[in-house]
């Protein structure tokens, strides 16, 4: 079946058609459903280099990732790029995993753009003084921000309050009676980690609490730097009762290395990590308490929407998107122990 046969048999012109499933803004969104189910369950696939030349575009965005920023180590990570591809694939549009040595070599993001490979880029790990984000601002190439820099006003980014999951954290273990709580952090010039941090501060502060410097180690982005980490403060005079753990992969560092030191968690420690935590971390099946966000497929859904509307209303953007994050209480957080 052809485009012609197509909206034959749905009775519509084949413009509307052909702008139906090409995702153009002046189609209704009834129109556009039915086109797209006619389509479905009709049989028809569009030519896909024959809608790339008409459009002038790609119909690919691209990701540059490091492997030393263990990206593909993070099931957090590989789910948000399974919700980006899904939805992404519903527009008709590829998802483009590119691989630099340093992610921030800009010459990877000339050559996606000079190159005819991309329509837009999604930039992860954004860092507080981020050169890419200058860079393709500068060159007018169109990007969503994972995230924001230290100046956020003037690109599209989505992004999740940091400072409020921090928060939330601290209040808890305030709470529970904790007094002497520790952090481990990710490397403090990616902007999400120094706005975690920050946020720590401000919680103690607000609770009346000073922080003990001591407390403070990382960077630990993964398991074996968080179980190095909690092995450095526990061997302190004073060891805290608590410990804020930054990211998902070093807090299960983190929680594997009091389990190696013969300690209970909730008990004799109480730990907090933001994000989520895989369910096959050897943990001996303990829930732990977390900073939550929305999953990470639907966070990949709704970025893909966003880079697409970067794309198709650049004159209505910059597209800014904040989530709020929330407490899970599990089974690693408890009173402060009378014996500490």
């Amino acid at each position: 079946m052809n485009i012609k046969a197509l909206a034959k048999e749905l009775g519509l012109s084949t413009s509307t058609v052909s702008r139906a499933l090409n995702g153009y803004q002046d189609v209704n969104e009834a129109t556009r459903k039915r086109v797209e189910e006619g389509a479905k369950a009709l049989g028809y696939r569009a030519n896909a280099g024959a809608r790339r030349l008409v459009r002038g575009s790609t119909e690919a965005i691209g990701i540059v990732y490091s492997a030393a920023v263990e990206n593909l180590g993070n099931p957090q990570f590989l789910d948000m790029a399974g919700g980006l591809s899904e939805r992404l694939h519903e527009q008709h549009f590829d998802l483009m995993l590119a691989v630099a040595s340093d992610e921030q070599d800009l010459n990877m993001y000339e050559r996606l753009f000079r190159g005819g490979r991309v329509d837009a880029v999604v930039l992860p790990n954004t860092r507080v003084e981020d050169a890419r984000v200058n860079y393709l601002l500068e060159k007018g190439y169109p990007f969503l921000a994972y995230g924001r820099t230290g100046n956020s006003s003037g690109y599209s980014w989505f992004d999740f309050d940091n400072e409020t999951g921090s928060h939330l954290a601290v209040r808890h273990l305030v709470e529970l009676g904790h007094r002497q709580i520790a952090y481990v952090h990710s490397p403090l010039e990616l902007n999400f980690a120094l706005q975690r941090h920050s946020g720590f501060l401000a919680g103690l502060k607000q609770a009346g609490l000073a922080f003990d410097p001591a407390w403070l180690a990382g960077p630990a982005v993964d398991r074996r730097s968080g179980r190095e980490a909690v092995r450095a403060l526990m061997a302190l005079p004073h060891a805290p009762t608590a410990i804020v753990v930054d990211n998902n992969l070093g807090g299960i560092g983190v929680m594997r290395g009091l389990i190696d030191l013969g300690l209970v968690l909730g008990k004799d420690v109480s730990v907090v990590v933001h994000g989520v935590i895989p369910a096959d971390t050897l943990l001996a099946g303990l829930e732990p308490t977390m900073v939550t966000q929305p999953t990470a497929q639907s966070t990949g859904v709704a970025m893909a929407d966003m880079v697409l509307q970067v794309l198709r209303e650049p004159q209505r953007g910059p597209f800014q998107l904040l989530r709020q994050p929330e407490l899970v209480v599990g089974q690693t957080s408890g009173p402060r122990s009378a014996s500490r």
